[in-house]
């Protein structure tokens, strides 16, 4: 039945040229590019930020706002945009976002600041799930997976622009530019889409949203992001205040769980919750997401601590990991429509990446940086392959009425993996006494003299995408709808 609905709503939607989609694709991406820039242009100007405002024991709330809000909202906006439609609710998350960007910009003190930013984390959570909804929308599945890498090349863009940004911004000019820079061009990446998007239908107009189910979903993750944030470093992990946020974390999802079972119209679905391609898909995201952004967090202090690189340095020491997620990303998805058991494709990167990882283990108090420029390329393009695999496959086992609610509940996972991986790196690095991201780095080199101790952030991750690869197993691999490309012969 789900098939036969899909195929109709296909069959009734206005025809988009192709320059049309394009331009849509172009847009949506240059609005994810805003939301991905502000997780990552803050940082090197928070220094700068703190001696203009003061207060700057309140510094690490302008990155920790932006993450609670942006990776709360990423499902609420699925739900919405399947609703309402994605035009109205597109334009909606980038007016939210450009309004914390204003609030930002002209904040006169350190709490207007943050309030700023978690407004701006409100619209980026959106922008975020959106961009990969609306690409569903426009090319099927079979089709779809090419377009992950441009996805993926946005965030790579966004790695490297933006801690470049916010340094000259805030060395050379000032602070607030990295704030005023997103009104021109979310302003842009409206008028871009602003009429081809008209001809998307709205996916399921008739039904409603859960606003009760909403809060308690909101409150839930941030909570848990709370207790992420603050274990290990601004409170210990066994202490009142991270127990108890866990513990209060742990009763909001009892209440979203039965408010699941018990609503009218729940906000997701269970139609897509108990669909197993949807549960494993978005699960193995959730690990190598983990590993993922836990290693891009790490890394850069392994590269300064063990081998002596400075901050620059180690930044562009990175872009073999970032450059070789984009090309694996980039080469799964040319594939994917290749292959009628797509799935292999991301099960042999991910197998690739821990072999990678692995092979780190044992040499990481003696690599040379070539030797870890490679490995780390080499993870990068293993774990790369995975994200195509893994979009293509949880939109393509929803029909078009649910495509916004497991866009977004891939989407959460995928943020809430990311701060998971960061809390579980950073208890096993205060565990080992290694320095933490950007902190006590001259101290800790009189501490720690062998650089082997790292090797165990090395293997936490390898494990990571291990749990990530057998859930991956478990998936179930759906034929993908759409057509091949005409000149590629299918392989087995």
């Amino acid at each position: 039945m789900d098939q036969a609905v899909d195929n109709k709503t296909i069959a009734t939607r206005p025809a988009l040229s192709e320059s049309e989609k394009n331009t849509i694709i172009a847009g949506v991406l240059l609005s994810m590019l805003l939301a991905a820039l502000d997780q990552a242009i803050v940082a090197p100007a928070m220094p700068t930020i703190g001696a203009a405002l003061g207060h700057a024991n309140y510094l690490p709330w302008i990155v920790t706002g932006y993450l609670l809000t942006a990776t709360a909202m990423a499902p609420l906006y699925g739900r919405i945009s399947d609703v309402y439609g994605r035009r109205p609710t597109i334009y909606a998350a980038i007016v939210i976002f450009l309004a914390g960007s204003l609030i930002s910009a002209l904040a006169p003190n350190m709490a207007v600041l943050v309030i700023g930013r978690a407004v701006q984390g409100v619209g980026g959570g959106g922008l975020f799930a959106l961009s990969q909804t609306v690409i569903g929308d426009l090319v099927p599945p079979m089709e779809r997976a090419r377009y992950a890498a441009w996805i993926s090349g946005t965030w790579a863009v966004a790695s490297i622009a933006g801690p470049l940004l916010g340094g000259i911004f805030a060395e050379h000019l000032h602070w607030s530019l990295i704030f005023w820079i997103n009104l021109p061009l979310g302003a842009l990446a409206m008028i871009i889409i602003n009429n081809p998007l008209k001809k998307l239908p709205v996916a399921a107009k008739d039904h409603s949203i859960d606003g009760w189910g909403a809060a308690v979903l909101v409150a839930a993750t941030a909570l848990l992001l709370l207790a992420f944030n603050w274990g290990g470093s601004t409170y210990p992990w066994a202490s009142p205040e991270i127990l108890g946020l866990l513990g209060a974390s742990a009763l909001c999802w009892a209440g979203f769980a039965a408010r699941l079972l018990n609503a009218a119209e729940p906000l997701i679905s269970l139609e897509v919750l108990s669909n197993r391609i949807v549960l494993t898909g978005t699960f193995s995201m959730f690990l190598l997401q983990a590993a993922s952004i836990g290693l891009s967090v790490y890394l850069p202090v392994y590269l300064q601590f063990v081998l002596g690189l400075t901050a620059g340095e180690s930044g562009m020491a990175m872009l073999g990991l970032l450059l070789g997620t984009v090309a694996g990303a980039t080469t799964s998805g040319k594939l994917v429509p290749r292959f009628v058991h797509y799935k292999r494709i991301a099960l042999a990167g991910i197998a690739f990446a821990i072999v990678c990882l692995g092979a780190l283990v044992p040499l990481a108090g003696s690599a040379s940086l070539a030797t870890v420029e490679v490995l780390t390329a080499m993870v990068g393009i293993g774990m790369g392959t995975s994200f195509p695999v893994a979009t293509v496959s949880v939109q393509n086992a929803v029909d078009y009425a649910h495509l916004g609610v497991a866009t977004g509940v891939l989407t959460f996972l995928r943020s809430l993996g990311g701060a998971l991986g960061v809390a579980a790196l950073g208890a096993i690095a205060l565990g080992y006494h290694l320095p933490l991201a950007g902190e006590g780095m001259a101290n800790a080199a009189g501490q720690v003299r062998e650089g082997v101790t790292f090797g165990v952030i090395f293997l936490a991750a390898a494990i990571m995408l291990a749990g990530s690869l057998l859930i991956l197993l478990l998936m179930p691999e759906k034929p993908l709808r759409g057509r091949a490309p005409a000149d590629a012969p299918m392989v087995e």
